[in-house]
């Protein structure tokens, strides 16, 4: 195992739409354990592979207190979606340090396969179905920021930027 490079907004590859994993085998469980690893590194409870510049359909989230519940999901989709909506206070690891509210459904029903291959469904609701969802937008070349205002949408990409120049 080890810990990726975490990619940071505004990356243009972060914008990158992820292909579907065509057979689960030891290189994408590789995969898995080093996702795994950086996502708990950073404290995130949530990573897709597009944040590490891998462009496959694999997310992996942990949203338990102890740490001890991860979730893999490869190739997923969402097949059906709450009418309810509700603001979460978001936050990426492609953005670090920024978080602001985003209004999504409160429960979402995926399907995926897990890390040996196999098909399952997921019922989910408050913490993992925004979880869910924020990373599957990652999957399809969306951030977070995407859903605020230009004007909130431009300031963050100034503050990165400065962060990343002063960084270097």
């Amino acid at each position: 195992m080890s810990q990726l490079t975490i990619l940071q907004y505004p990356d243009p590859r972060l914008y990158k739409v992820a292909k579907p994993v065509a057979v689960v085998d030891e290189r994408v469980r590789g995969l898995l354990a080093d996702l795994f690893e950086t996502m708990y590194a950073a404290k995130g409870v949530g990573l897709a592979a597009t944040q590490a510049d891998i462009h496959e359909r694999i997310i992996v989230a942990d949203v338990s207190e102890e740490r001890d519940h991860p979730l893999v999901l490869i190739n997923p989709e969402i097949v059906s979606r709450s009418p309810d909506l509700k603001e979460w206070e978001e936050g990426c690891l492609s953005v670090p340090g920024i978080y602001d509210k985003v209004t999504r459904p409160d429960r979402i029903r995926v399907r995926a396969l897990d890390a040996k291959g196999e098909a399952f469904e997921l019922e989910a609701d408050g913490l993992l179905s925004v979880c869910i969802q924020h990373e599957m937008d990652h999957l399809e070349g969306k951030v977070f920021v995407d859903y605020l205002s230009p004007l909130k949408r431009n300031r963050i990409k100034s503050k990165m930027l400065k962060r990343q120049r002063e960084a270097a």
